[in-house]
């Protein structure tokens, strides 16, 4: 990863992918004013290093940033000594720019689809791709490593419900089925259940996609279609406890013995608080 990072036009190509996300190999050639040959080897690297990521979208290909390598860099060295520090002066910062950037809209990052991006995902799980969509398909399984049952019969256009697993029949969210490819892809919506059931309301949209290599999966999960910045913070929270849970059912025949998703519960209280 340390290579990646070195040469200054890869780190120029990730910042690029930080503000302009999910952007084809030609856009990115045209932003960075590049040649593709360059482009590609770049990505390339990027990719084996898991610093970008890809997801198909019938002939392109797009590229996003994954900042979990980074964010494991500043966990593991950086953390622990200079956090205090380093809030300070990136508070300082923040304020600093805060004026300049809401009198900037073109700094504001962006995608063709809207003002707040994409979020991507990306996880790597020892176990087959039939397994995976089993999993992510299946009422009981989704049950155990999400903490909601995933019910729904899994056709376009059908309803799927995201609910509560206390007995009370609860769906917490809801949508329509986008896409069923087993076991590669699947896509649907996923939002307030009282959007679901709005014909002129537009769902957030979650998308996994599922590539085999050998006996490992590369598991891709976006969301896109977010209204809010807040929001697309909200899911950064819980899409990684739930996937890390999913991976963990899978390579070992068993969840984590407490729910991952707890280590946010007060921010997500606190969130919930000032929506009501």
């Amino acid at each position: 990863m340390f290579r990646a990072l070195a040469d200054p036009g890869r780190r120029r190509l990730l910042d690029t992918l930080r503000e302009h996300t999910g952007l084809t190999l030609g856009e990115l050639c045209e932003v960075l004013d590049m040649r593709r040959q360059s482009v590609s080897q770049h990505l390339q690297l990027l990719e084996a290093a898991n610093l970008v990521t890809s997801v198909r979208d019938g002939r392109r290909k797009l590229h996003y940033l994954n900042p979990v390598p980074i964010h494991q860099i500043q966990t593991r060295w950086i953390r622990k000594f200079e956090e205090p520090r380093l809030a300070v002066l990136e508070r300082v910062k923040n304020r600093a720019e805060e004026h300049a950037m809401t009198e900037s809209p073109e700094s504001q990052p962006s995608t063709r689809s809207g003002t707040v991006p994409d979020y991507v995902y990306t996880t790597y799980i020892h176990a087959s791709a039939e397994q995976v969509w089993n999993a992510l398909t299946d009422p009981d399984i989704t049950a155990k490593f999400w903490g909601h049952a995933q019910v729904s019969d899994w056709t376009v256009g059908g309803r799927v419900e995201h609910i509560r697993v206390d007995g009370s029949g609860i769906a917490d969210a809801a949508g329509t089925v986008v896409e069923v490819d087993p076991p590669h892809r699947l896509s649907f919506g996923f939002d307030d259940p009282t959007r679901a059931d709005d014909p002129a309301a537009q769902q957030s949209l979650v998308t996994f996609a599922i590539e085999s290599h050998r006996d490992i999966v590369k598991l891709t999960l976006t969301q896109s279609r977010l209204r809010s910045v807040t929001d697309r913070e909200a899911i950064g929270q819980g899409w990684p406890t739930v996937l890390a849970n999913l991976k963990t059912l899978l390579e070992t025949g068993d969840v984590m013995p407490t729910p991952p998703w707890e280590f946010h519960a007060d921010e997500r209280a606190a969130q919930m608080a000032g929506h009501g």
